[in-house]
């Protein structure tokens, strides 16, 4: 069965095309950061606008590398939610329009549902159970993983999540939109050390996470370090270092104890903040003794993209999760969407 998915959730469209026996057949995607730097964040609208622009054209460009014609396609998938309401409108609007123009079934997916099981695209694939580690935009979760559909909730952010602090203290030390890799970047040049920055949560006893608390420390630091203003390369660079460093911290230390509890030895990293080099380096440093293994989705997964989107409804139609009813064109999104309301 071929799958064609679209996501666009946010400020990236992508379309991809899966097949549930061969898997991922080809994949395109456009990503609106030059258009949003100017403003310094999404602007929904024009986010809105832009994936109207691209959507068909990616289509175009999968369906000919897949070698693909669109009367070879079995059904469509679409996020549905979580995301901004106008951009997850116009990827839903798509898909129907093309499933009912070719009488298919359309399968809406939840957006973090699509990160979830996106390292099963890797190879090699972790099987399941095991626990997944969802660092992806305002979401930071830790969840329990049977089965497709079967998600147990460990524990979640509090308040800011990591990638928003990373993009909140990138902020802070005036750098550019998107803020989470360009905090990354300066990183490496900056001495983690000189800066002792608190690791909030890191000995609570549970799976919660809350880092609006180090934004503020980072937000202290730098009006002591910079009275007037002008903060130093340097220091902005040790900040950086130091801002990454907390947020790895506690992201690994709560990873490790999420595999203790649960007994389990796979841990799935997914979102775009699986894609930073520290996270990945360290995460498997902390499991090296506990003989756990850590999974990620290819670099070029961790964003946004419709490869997520096609292969969570491959498997939801080989789990029996999807309803296949190439009559029910009736449909809504959910720019507020609990990832444990699906089955």
């Amino acid at each position: 069965m071929i799958i064609l998915g679209f996501e666009s959730s946010c400020d990236e469209t992508g379309v991809a095309a899966v097949c549930t026996e061969r898997g991922l057949l080809a994949h395109a995607l456009h990503t609106q950061i030059a258009m949003h730097q100017e403003y310094g964040g999404v602007v929904p609208e024009l986010a809105s606008r832009d994936h109207i622009r691209r959507v068909v054209p990616l289509t175009r460009q999968v369906l000919q590398e897949a070698g693909l014609a669109l009367s070879d396609v079995d059904a469509v998938a679409y996020t549905a939610g979580p995301g901004l309401a106008g951009a997850l409108l116009v990827g839903a609007s798509v898909a129907q329009a093309l499933a009912w123009s070719r009488r298919l079934p359309a399968i809406g997916i939840h957006h973090l549902e699509g990160h979830l099981l996106s390292p099963m695209l890797a190879d090699p694939r972790p099987e399941f159970p095991f626990v997944a580690l969802l660092v992806s935009g305002g979401h930071t979760q830790l969840m329990r993983v049977d089965g497709v559909g079967r998600y147990e909730l460990l524990g979640e952010t509090l308040d800011d999540a990591a990638g928003e602090a990373f993009d909140k203290s990138a902020k802070l030390l005036g750098l550019g939109y998107p803020g989470g890799p360009a905090l990354s970047r300066l990183a490496e040049q900056g001495d983690a050390a000189r800066f002792d920055l608190p690791r909030p949560m890191l000995h609570s006893g549970d799976l919660d996470f809350s880092f609006s608390g180090l934004k503020t420390a980072v937000l202290t630091r730098v009006r002591a370090a910079s009275p007037d203003g002008a903060i130093d390369e340097q220091t902005r660079a040790d900040l950086a270092a130091a801002t990454q460093a907390a947020i790895v911290d506690v992201l690994c230390a709560k990873s490790v104890r999420a595999l203790k509890q649960t007994g389990l030895k796979r841990l799935v990293v997914a979102g775009g903040v699986g894609a930073n080099r520290l996270l990945r380096a360290k995460l498997a440093a902390a499991l090296e003794p506990t003989k756990a293994r850590a999974y990620f989705p290819p670099l070029s997964l961790c964003t946004d993209n419709g490869a997520m989107i096609a292969f969570a409804a491959a498997e939801r139609v080989k789990a029996g999760l999807a309803v296949l009813d190439a009559d029910a064109h009736a449909f809504t999104v959910k720019p507020r969407w609990d990832l444990a309301e699906i089955a």
